[in-house]
């Protein structure tokens, strides 16, 4: 082991990093100087480097990824493959369920539960053709209760959650990319933690199957670069489709080409103050590259609507908090109750305590502001191609439990203040690992109106091509 590596610590440098990618192998797999098998070999020689200390996975089915790879292999060697991903190893977060791995949801209360069945977008990936090769740690159901799992850059630190393993697991370099979800900042908060990749897409527009619990969960991807992020997603909803009643992901069949936008607004949110001096610099730094590549960028200060749009934000985390405790709580009322040792307190507080809090007359209001925020934000359409702003308020904190006789940290996997819009407002949004800070991932979140995600994935891969990297 490198020095570098000493303790788990491993610096990041976004200039030089670079995850696994899959989309690059093929050709390889294609001429038979590689195969799908050797792949998932270099992989699992990985996880048994890392494991040990990032912890990112709840079970591992070897036996059946190998059999899975071998079977690719031959459709490769026929040249039949199944689809672009064909072969491609990947992890499930531990929330959707899989037919030969048990769901235990992060949580005791769920300690050996094994439905033996597929969610949707796991069964659209085996179609694909994918490697189904375990199931990564999430937060205890999904919600704020830290999970095991540590950065892979630095082990006091936070992955973030809930998806902690699938992040995780993308920035150890153990796989391409894994299925993550989000209801409040799930998926992009890890993203931007572990450097990867990640695309939450527009309410609905992946099949969230069995998950089909609260309005705006969503199901999405972490991968080590765009090309693979895309060709995941859209494999899936291409089997799957969107949600009931919800058109599903729209784009090409290809990853969109990298597009440069004509205007953009940054959006400073709620949880601006709360951002530190160092990383605002960094991302200021990123702005300053994008007008310098002729891109107009409005904030607040210079137009009307972003202003009012920005206004519109104030209390977000809250509002959104209360939306997920609510439509959560019957299901973990019932658990608890049939458990109550078997859910955290911490879980107990958010879920139970804030929905008794809320109410269902507090439940419609805030069901009427969502919407007037969502109806604010759709005037920002026809004015700037997409939103960007910092994807989280730093890079991932430092966790290592709370402290007896202290208020319990409410937050311990990240602040979620620059999550939550992208949920409340049912948008695609996509974090481009284009930040260092102190030696971690930070990222740069590019935000669109719902139904645009191929869009947001080509501004997206233009800031991730045309920008230069910001270490500080």
């Amino acid at each position: 082991m490198s020095s570098a590596r000493a303790g788990g610590v491993v610096a990041y440098d976004p200039a030089t990093f670079e995850g696994l990618r899959f989309h690059t192998a093929v050709t390889a797999f294609r001429d038979g100087t590689d195969s799908p098998r050797g792949y998932l070999e270099r992989c699992l020689a990985t996880i048994d480097e890392r494991e040990p200390v990032v912890r990112a996975w709840v079970v591992l089915n070897e036996d059946g990824a190998r059999q899975q790879a071998d079977v690719s292999t031959r459709r490769w060697q026929r040249g039949e493959p199944l689809s672009p991903i064909d072969g491609l190893p990947i992890g499930i977060k531990d929330l959707l369920e899989t037919r030969d791995m048990p769901t235990q949801m992060g949580c005791a209360a769920f300690a050996g539960n094994f439905p033996k069945r597929d969610n949707a977008a796991v069964w659209a990936l085996r179609r694909a053709g994918a490697v189904v090769l375990g199931k990564t740690v999430t937060t205890e159901l999904g919600g704020p209760e830290p999970s095991p799992t540590t950065n892979p850059f630095n082990p006091r630190h936070t992955p973030g959650g809930s998806s902690s393993g699938s992040g995780a697991a993308v920035g150890a370099r153990m796989v391409p990319a894994t299925i993550a979800t989000q209801t409040g900042g799930s998926l992009m908060r890890p993203a931007s933690f572990n450097g990867a990749w990640g695309l939450k897409p527009s309410q609905g527009a992946i099949n969230r199957g069995e998950r089909q619990t609260a309005s705006m969960t969503s199901h999405g991807v972490l991968a080590a670069c765009p090309e693979d992020m895309w060709l995941i997603a859209i494999a899936i909803a291409s089997r799957a489709g969107g949600d009931p009643g919800r058109p599903a992901l729209f784009g090409p069949a290809t990853p969109p080409p990298a597009r440069r936008p004509g205007t953009v607004a940054v959006i400073e949110t709620e949880a601006w103050e709360r951002l530190d001096p160092v990383s605002r610099g960094a991302f200021d730094q990123v702005v300053a590259q994008v007008e310098a590549a002729g891109v107009t960028v409005l904030r607040r200060a210079d137009d009307a609507v972003v202003e009012r749009f920005e206004q519109s934000l104030v209390g977000v985390t809250d509002l959104g908090s209360g939306i997920l405790a609510w439509e959560h709580c019957w299901a973990f009322r019932d658990i608890a109750a049939n458990n109550p040792d078997g859910v955290s307190a911490r879980g107990k507080r958010f879920f139970l305590e804030t929905a008794e809090r809320l109410g269902a007359a507090g439940y419609e209001e805030a069901l009427r502001t969502r919407a007037a925020v969502q109806a604010t934000y759709a005037l920002l359409g026809p004015r700037v191609d997409a939103v960007i702003a910092p994807t989280s308020s730093g890079p991932a904190p430092e966790w290592s439990g709370d402290v007896p006789g202290q208020e319990p940290v409410r937050w311990p996997t990240g602040d979620p203040g620059f999550n939550f819009p992208s949920s409340l407002l049912g948008a695609p949004a996509v974090n481009v690992p284009l930040m260092g800070v102190g030696g971690l991932p930070f990222g740069l979140q590019v935000m669109g109106q719902p139904g645009t995600d191929a869009k947001v994935t080509a501004i997206a891969r233009w800031m991730g091509e045309a920008l230069t990297p910001v270490s500080v």
